[in-house]
């Protein structure tokens, strides 16, 4: 007797493959927040949509906080405004950048995690709104 697998295995069914397509639209740079919002709100959907969805709502929520600080930072400072204004438009295009990337992962089938962000979204949004 070889198979050590249980007869009943149910417990350790996946989720259907969701279609990349519909991730693909998740982690679309800011447009991506509304359709991620309302499937975290509804609670419905497979593990890897609610997944990129909590990835996508944390990565636009810590782009528009520092957007809005730097900006803020700008407009009330006099020697550092150019600074942070080039500073605020490299947040911004790296946060369009991770976006692509992530795009691009999802739709060549590959992981679509981000190393201390997905981790931080699963705890913190994981918490809250699933």
């Amino acid at each position: 007797m070889k198979n050590f697998e249980p007869l009943d295995n149910s417990h350790h069914r996946e989720d259907p493959a969701t279609p990349p397509t519909q991730l693909l639209f998740y982690l679309i740079p800011v447009v991506g927040f509304f359709p991620s919002m309302w499937t975290l709100y509804r609670r419905q959907g497979s593990r890897e949509q609610l997944a990129v969805s909590r990835l996508s709502i944390t990565l636009v929520f810590a782009w528009l906080l520092g957007y809005l600080l730097l900006a803020t930072g700008a407009a009330t400072s006099e020697f550092f405004t150019l600074r942070l204004l080039i500073l605020n438009s490299f947040l911004t295009s790296g946060y369009f950048l991770v976006s692509i990337w992530l795009i691009v992962r999802v739709a060549k089938g590959k992981s679509k995690r981000l190393p201390g962000i997905s981790r931080f979204a699963e705890k913190v949004l994981g918490k809250y709104l699933s």
